[in-house]
Parts: structure tokens; sequence; C-alpha cells
């Protein structure tokens, strides 16, 4: 799947599950803790597109690219998204619950995603060869 029907895919779920939690327990927060679930989404948002882009990039590159893309993807994407968080909380003031829930609820729901779009194309791809 393309980085721009993935990233239409993802804000598209972003903002289903968004307005599914607005509905359920959002619109009962205040604005901080709003604005924490915001900012806690957004980065799992940026996680989850930064993560397919690496996999697409590696794709097509030897076995010690795609690993070296992926694995040090995921140590640098995990390094940016802890600054992003201490920064947050630091510097913005926002509340640390609603983001963490935010952020890890939305990185669990976008890795099932991932997991099975890839599974899916690895599936197609072991098929064809067959």
């Amino acid at each position: 799947m393309s980085l721009g029907r993935y990233a239409l895919l993802v804000l598209g779920v972003a903002l289903s599950s968004f307005a599914l939690a607005w509905l359920v327990a959002l619109r009962r927060l205040d604005a901080s803790a709003l604005r924490a679930a915001l900012f806690g989404g957004a980065l799992a948002v940026g996680n989850t597109l930064v993560a397919h882009a690496l996999v697409l990039w590696s794709a097509r590159r030897s076995t010690n690219a795609f690993l070296g893309a992926v694995l040090g993807g995921m140590v640098g994407r995990m390094a940016l998204l802890l600054l992003a968080v201490v920064g947050g909380v630091l510097l913005l003031g926002l509340p640390k619950l609603p983001l963490a829930v935010s952020l890890l609820s939305f990185f669990v729901l976008f890795l099932v995603l991932e997991l099975t779009i890839l599974h899916r194309h690895t599936g197609a791809i072991s098929g064809a060869a067959r």
C-alpha cells in the first residue's frame, strides 16, 4: 500500500476513533486533557506513518538494509516519541495520563493495522510465488 493511501487510512481511523472517543469520554475532559489526548494521537499518527515509510523504502533493498531501516527506525522513533512526550509534559504542561492513554491506545490500534496490512501484502507475495 502506498504511503499516500496508508496516510488516508490512518487519518480516517484516527478521526473515527476520536469521534467515538468524544462520544464516550473526551467531551467530559477539560481543555488541557483534551489537548494532551490530541497530542498523543498526533504522535501516534506520525509514528505509524514514519514506520510505514521506512518499510516501503526498505522493501526492495537488501535484508541488511531492511533490518537496519526497520530496527534502527524503531529505536529512532522511540527516542523521538520519548522526547516529544517529555516535551509535551514539561514544556507544554500537558497532563500525563490523557497523553499516555491516547498515545498508547493509538499506538496499539495502528500497530494492529500495520501488521494486518503487512501480513496481507506478504501473504499476497508468497501466494504469487507458489
